[in-house]
């Protein structure tokens, strides 16, 4: 991983989080705005994927349980087709403010994420 990427994702999605519930609690549906949102989230966690593999090939190793890292990161890979799989299905103003949760939730996780590869003691 590299540290400046995990501010800008989590930067990224907190953003990305706080204009959806906005939106969702004002009672829009989502559009292309919170979706696009939803999949740029989505796009930086495939490049920090792409990153997590070549990092340790590298030299670039976690100082926490790499096996931890995966799940994390799968999971937060799953999490946006999840929520935007849904509000395409159920399209109202409560589906805009699960994006928001999804984005904040990964904001969350990427932030451990760095924790476990920069921080934590094996």
């Amino acid at each position: 991983m590299i540290e400046w990427f995990v501010a800008l994702q989590v930067g990224v999605a907190l953003v990305a989080g706080v204009l959806c519930l906005v939106l969702g609690l004002a009672g829009r549906v989502p559009n292309d705005l919170t979706m696009g949102a939803v999949a740029l989230v989505e796009l930086l966690l495939i490049v920090q994927l792409v990153m997590a593999i070549v990092g340790p090939l590298v030299g670039n190793s976690p100082t926490g349980s790499l096996a931890e890292f995966y799940i994390y990161l799968i999971s937060a890979l799953i999490l946006p087709l999840a929520g935007g799989f849904w509000a395409l299905i159920e399209r109202n103003r409560w589906s805009t403010v699960i994006l928001g949760g999804v984005c904040l939730a990964i904001a969350v996780m990427v932030y451990r994420m760095g924790q476990i590869w920069f921080v934590q003691g094996a």
